[in-house]
């Protein structure tokens, strides 16, 4: 639609814009990735798993609220923000439990050393 039929019909909407659906997150997909990475990255001594975890829960936090404005333009976007969430959950809760099991193991042999 170009600016001249604007002027001549200011009544008729641009197609171009897009209030239904399928508007997009805009953090949705990094979401997914980093809640996705999380997970791969807790079998990493749990350092990269969580830092990727805790970025995806601030980048679900932020889609969370463009969503609960507007719902029904979010809606299929949104999936994968959530879909992110629980990846990073999981993530940070395996890297928390392998940080604490790298923990105790080197303490367990830190203490056998100190015996000897």
């Amino acid at each position: 639609m170009s600016e001249l039929d604007d002027l001549l019909d200011p009544n008729v909407k641009d197609s171009s814009t897009n209030y239904g659906g399928n508007s997009n997150l805009p953090n949705a997909t990094a979401t997914l990735v980093l809640g996705i990475l999380s997970i791969v990255g807790c079998f990493l001594y749990g350092l990269p798993g969580l830092i990727c975890g805790i970025i995806a829960l601030f980048l679900h936090g932020k889609d969370k609220r463009m969503f609960t404005e507007n719902p029904q333009r979010y809606e299929a976007s949104f999936k994968n923000a959530k879909a992110g969430f629980i990846c990073a959950i999981i993530g940070i809760s395996l890297s928390v439990l392998y940080i604490l099991i790298f923990l105790v193991f080197i303490g367990t042999v830190a203490n056998n050393i100190l015996r000897i």
